[in-house]
């Protein structure tokens, strides 16, 4: 035996060699590993989650067979959210491709070069970068590719996942006031109330501001600070390009894919499903060519499909049983400040047991309809509140999923906890700010 227990004498040069070639093929095993995982028993078996969401289902289908829910309000509500469910399962599949064609990780590194390596100056530019996404284009919007961007960053810069994720969850929700377009309860509000985009805006500019800031306050506080990170500095990453045809040809496809979404989303208005289907479309062609290996059918996000369809059964059902009633005592009729700060926080409060949108609907149906800031301040409510629990709304659900797909672990009790007081703190300075200027 030689040196080491090899089979044959090895000089130590030689040995140091053959050490230096085996490490130069780690990171290329470990990349192949992160594009194509094996599929694991624990990855095959249903999590907890997953069979919450499958009981959600089973639930809303027994309401509408056993007549609890009538069919055709069923079929009413299944034909209202259809667009939804497109948009959802269309942007969850653009961006997993566009991500695997690190048109994410390019763009992480390019935020992170521009901070110089300084904290503070990389916090402002997240927190600009996700909310003015947020707020030009959509929550959900910013849940899909933001959220992939800032995880990415992490690892080159050697930062903590945890405060880039969280900078992007809670600014998708407390960012999404200011537009019709920022959230789709925002359209509801602005039908109703009869606002026009620019109307809307200026009613809701000082109280987007506010949620914002305390927004800001918060993150910074609880996660950015330098009790929450080991180092004063990161280190700037180099920048990725694509090194051979494949490569480009899929990071050029699947961003443009991206950058057509996104300018088409002001034109298309509420067929926001539609812009995403196409795009979703276009990376999947480029895929099928370059890297047909890739495309699984778990790309598809069934748990978060069978979680929308099962909530829109059971919370109309539970509408028709008490539900109805117990909004209309929460919230009351009252016009003035009284009414506006019942109005958001039942809203909140529903948001963080349901989700966001069947709790603006539950509570737009008790509100008169001349009580326009009772009804804004609802909105307030189930846009800023829904940050408590990971079901607050379809935004939380979704960063809670790339964390997950990224394998970043959110402590719960933590995540609840600074939840709950943002929610306190941005809904009722936002209720202000709208009560001061209206």
């Amino acid at each position: 035996m030689g040196k080491r227990g090899l089979p044959w004498p090895v000089s130590a040069g030689k040995e140091r060699e053959r050490r230096a070639a085996m490490m130069a093929l780690v990171p290329e095993l470990v990349d192949s590993s992160r594009r194509n995982p094996p599929a694991t028993t624990s990855e095959r078996r249903l999590s907890v989650l997953d069979r919450v969401r499958l009981a959600l289902l089973a639930a809303g289908l027994l309401c509408v067979l056993t007549g609890l829910l009538p069919r055709d309000e069923a079929a009413a509500n299944m034909r209202r959210i259809g667009p939804l469910l497109l948009f959802l399962a269309s942007v969850i599949v653009l961006a997993e491709l566009t991500r695997q064609a690190k048109v994410f990780d390019a763009i992480a590194h390019r935020l992170a070069i521009l901070g110089r390596g300084h904290y503070p100056a990389l916090f402002g530019l997240c927190v600009l970068f996700a909310s003015a996404t947020t707020v030009l284009l959509n929550l959900d919007t910013t849940a899909v590719l933001i959220a992939p961007v800032m995880l990415a960053l992490a690892a080159p810069a050697r930062i903590p996942p945890l405060p880039l994720a969280m900078t992007t969850l809670w600014l998708a929700n407390t960012a999404s006031l200011l537009l019709p377009v920022s959230n789709l309860t925002n359209l509801l509000a602005a039908d109703r109330v009869a606002l026009t985009a620019t109307g809307f805006a200026s009613r809701m500019l000082a109280p987007q501001m506010v949620s914002i800031t305390a927004t800001t306050v918060c993150l910074w506080v609880w996660y950015w600070r330098r009790g929450r990170r080991e180092t004063d500095r990161y280190v700037p990453p180099e920048p990725i390009r694509p090194v051979n045809f494949r490569e480009r040809s899929l990071f050029y496809t699947t961003a443009g894919a991206c950058l057509l979404f996104i300018v088409a989303i002001p034109v298309v208005g509420d067929r926001i499903g539609v812009a995403a289907t196409v795009a979703a479309l276009i990376a999947l062609a480029a895929f099928a060519v370059f890297d047909r290996g890739a495309l699984r059918l778990s790309l598809i996000p069934w748990q978060l499909l069978v979680f929308v369809v099962g909530l829109f059964l059971v919370v109309p059902t539970l509408s028709r049983f008490g539900l109805g009633d117990s909004m209309h005592a929460l919230i009351g009729t009252d016009s003035g400040a009284s009414g506006a700060f019942r109005a958001a926080a039942a809203g909140a409060g529903l948001s963080n047991v349901a989700n966001n949108l069947p709790a603006y609907t539950a509570g737009e149906a008790v509100i008169p309809a001349q009580n326009s800031d009772q009804l804004l301040a609802l909105l307030i409510g189930t846009n800023v509140g829904p940050i408590v629990t990971p079901w607050g709304s379809l935004a939380t659900l979704l960063c809670l999923e790339f964390c997950r797909m990224h394998g970043v672990r959110v402590p719960m009790r933590r995540f609840v906890l600074t939840g709950a007081a943002l929610a306190t703190v941005a809904t009722a300075g936002a209720v202000t700010a709208l009560l001061m200027t209206s």
